[in-house]
């Protein structure tokens, strides 16, 4: 029997249950199995086998490793800035629980979309903890931009989006568009054709056009309240829209600044077991005050915040998914259980990894995180690895 890497005595969060006195065994990258009580005993023996480790989690919450689907950047770097870059912003993350990750990159020209897509791929082939890469733009609506340069925004063509889909070498997990714009159902068609999860946002859509796009095949809703039209009882809008329409998932940036705690409660409610937190973090997460780029424009971050410098739309967050896990609990009011799917579950199902990850589950990647009572992160293990 190789050796194995056990956690025990946890109060255990996964599959939308609290198991307490569990314990999780690894076998390399994979959980190997799963149990209550001291049955961890028979599958650790460090002092005979020599190579396992044995982690006391002495009654704190063990939870999935976060699964960020929608993230720029962190630690003063985007995941624009090449191989470098993405490895600085990654190192942030992860040390707050997110042990996998999709990369998404801001409007660009296509040629600098198509070379970033490349670095992605490039360097998703060499670390398994990087899921792929998220296209927020250029597809998207002038009204509702937010921080992308209007300048780059356009409709989608068959031929761009054949020609991103060639850079993205398979690795393209998710792309955001609008789907008023002109081409928009022949691209949803396209993508999803190529196993790209499309998501609505950034988008004037009303509450049919966002149907009719989640019937063509769209499944996600990008940053849900960011971006796109509010809810109004005559026009109900994309969030009302993704709500309605089964297995939709919808994005939420839980930081407290681009939705009220009591509307994160409602999305939760509105749409149980379909609601993914996301950090929409840009380069600040992680490091100081002060002016950075996102794309083309220039953001400053004040007090934490990120807006434009011109305009001073909300430019991204520095959020990272242990706060967002925290604010879910202690200030939304979100059952642990529900808010640690919402990390974890659900943003697998979203860019169809829900066989693999998410879950403490047998078969499943050994990827997961310990935490106190407070949800602040204790130690991280991914691919079954101990980060941190």
């Amino acid at each position: 029997m190789a050796p194995q890497s056990v956690i025990h005595s946890a109060r255990l969060v996964s599959a939308g249950t609290v198991t307490a006195d569990a314990w999780v065994a690894f076998d390399g990258d994979t959980v190997s199995r799963v149990g209550i009580g001291d049955g961890w005993r028979d599958v650790a023996d460090v002092g005979t086998r020599g190579s396992g480790t044995i982690t006391d989690a002495a009654g704190r919450w063990l939870t999935p490793g976060f699964i960020d689907i929608h993230c720029h950047g962190a630690g003063g770097a985007a995941f624009d800035d090449g191989a470098d870059g993405i490895r600085t912003a990654l190192a942030v993350h992860r040390r707050h629980g997110s042990t996998r990750s999709v990369l998404s990159l801001v409007t660009a020209s296509q040629a600098d979309l198509e070379a970033r897509l490349a670095v992605i791929a490039d360097v998703a082939e060499s670390d398994q903890l990087v899921l792929g890469a998220h296209l927020e733009g250029p597809f998207l609506d002038d009204t509702f931009r937010g921080a992308h340069d209007p300048a780059l925004l356009r409709a989608p063509d068959a031929d761009s989006v054949r020609r991103l889909l060639d850079a993205g070498r398979g690795r393209i997990c998710q792309v955001t568009l609008a789907p008023e714009l002109p081409g928009a159902e022949e691209a949803i068609a396209a993508f999803t054709g190529a196993g790209v999860a499309v998501a609505v946002g950034h988008s004037a859509a009303d509450y049919e056009t966002t149907l009719r796009a989640f019937e063509a095949g769209a499944s996600i809703l990008t940053h849900a309240f960011n971006g796109m039209r509010g809810i109004h009882h005559r026009a109900p809008g994309p969030v009302a829209a993704a709500t309605r329409f089964p297995g939709v998932i919808l994005e939420v940036i839980n930081d407290g600044v681009h939705v009220h705690p009591e509307v994160v409660r409602l999305a939760f409610a509105g749409a149980p077991g379909r609601i993914a937190l996301v950090s929409d973090a840009m380069a600040a997460t992680g490091a100081a005050d002060g002016l950075y780029d996102l794309g083309t424009l220039s953001v400053t971050v004040t007090d934490g915040v990120a807006r434009l410098t011109d305009g001073g739309s909300i430019a991204g967050s520095t959020l990272t998914l242990d706060v967002a896990l925290r604010r879910a609990v202690a200030d939304v009011g979100v059952r642990i259980e529900d808010a640690v799917t919402a990390v974890t579950e659900t943003p697998a199902r979203a860019v169809g990894r829900s066989h693999d990850l998410g879950l403490l589950a047998v078969g499943y990647a050994a990827d997961a995180v310990l935490l106190d009572d407070d949800l602040t992160v204790q130690a991280v293990f991914a691919a079954g690895a101990l980060l941190t």
